[in-house]
């Protein structure tokens, strides 16, 4: 490869890298704002310009406004929105509007490129005050892409619904149910496709069955799944078969490490697997994987 692949997000006018930051650790205690600085700093250096954040990842939001403030314009900023707002209910039009103005506040900016609602069920969206409330926001010029971010029913009605310009959802070796239906469907109707979990947690990286039931289900999808092919590191094929799934335009890596995500980017440059390979993991998930549904 040669550096960094950018992808049109859809028909929605903005351009984001064939990897993206998911920004969740960067909320964590043990790490310094200098440590979020560098990160940023890297995931530039390296071409990644979408980073993906969420209220409910501590101190994410902020950290990331403080990083970007003279950057801002070199990035594609992702949030999550309808929760977590104080005193006001979850999953209501007000929730989703202060809570809006609430994440510019925190990032620093007057705009968010693409603010998700993140997983609601999907009498929420079929309720539409809350979908509503996010149109709202974009025709204020305070969001410019309208998303949800989600698995099975609620996702197949959001990407159904005209609502949005993107969707993020589940694509991995180990969670590939949307990309027969959902992405498909999105990409015919010109949005944006955000792939989360590329690595389905990394079950490999546990010698016994790990404690987080999130993990617990994928290291159970594994061993179903039997010996990966021979001659990548796990993280490699997963990351390759995620980034360069028909219709997804942005894989995003969840990590609060400048050696992780620079190892990332060296394995999506490699390009796409090749393509009996890859027809080999579709066969393989539909033999085994047919009730496994993409984990929110």
């Amino acid at each position: 490869g040669c550096g960094m692949q950018t992808r049109s997000l859809g028909t929605t006018g903005l351009v984001v890298s064939a990897v993206g930051l998911g920004a969740g650790r960067l909320g964590g205690a043990d790490l310094a704002d200098a440590d979020v600085d560098r990160l940023v700093g890297r995931a530039l250096d390296l071409g990644v310009t979408l980073l993906d954040t969420a209220p409910s990842y501590g101190r994410s939001e902020e950290r990331l406004g403080r990083a970007l403030q003279t950057r801002r314009d070199a990035v594609v900023l992702s949030t999550k929105l309808g929760y977590g707002v104080p005193g006001l209910q979850d999953w209501t039009g007000p929730a989703v509007a202060a809570g809006v103005d609430a994440a510019l506040a925190r990032l620093g900016t007057d705009r968010l490129d693409v603010a998700h609602l993140h997983s609601c069920g999907t009498a929420v969206l079929r309720d539409g005050d809350v979908v509503e409330a996010l149109l709202r926001a974009v025709e204020a010029g305070k969001v410019r892409v309208a998303a949800y971010s989600g698995d099975g029913e609620p996702l197949q009605w959001a990407v159904r619904s005209g609502a949005f310009g993107a969707v993020q959802c589940s694509v991995s070796v180990l969670d590939q149910a949307n990309l027969s239906d959902a992405i498909p469907e999105a990409s015919r109707r010109g949005m944006g496709v955000l792939a989360k979990r590329p690595l389905a947690d990394a079950p490999w990286r546990f010698s016994v069955c790990p404690a987080s039931p999130d993990v617990a289900l994928y290291w159970d999808r594994l061993a179903a799944w039997g010996a990966l092919p021979e001659g990548f590191a796990p993280t490699e094929l997963f990351l390759r078969f995620a980034a360069y799934a028909e219709g997804v335009s942005s894989a995003l890596v969840g990590t609060a490490s400048p050696a992780h995500l620079e190892e990332a980017v060296r394995a999506v440059e490699r390009g796409p697997l090749d393509a009996e390979l890859l027809r080999a993991l579709l066969e393989r998930f539909r033999r085994i994987g047919g009730d496994w549904v993409g984990q929110v």
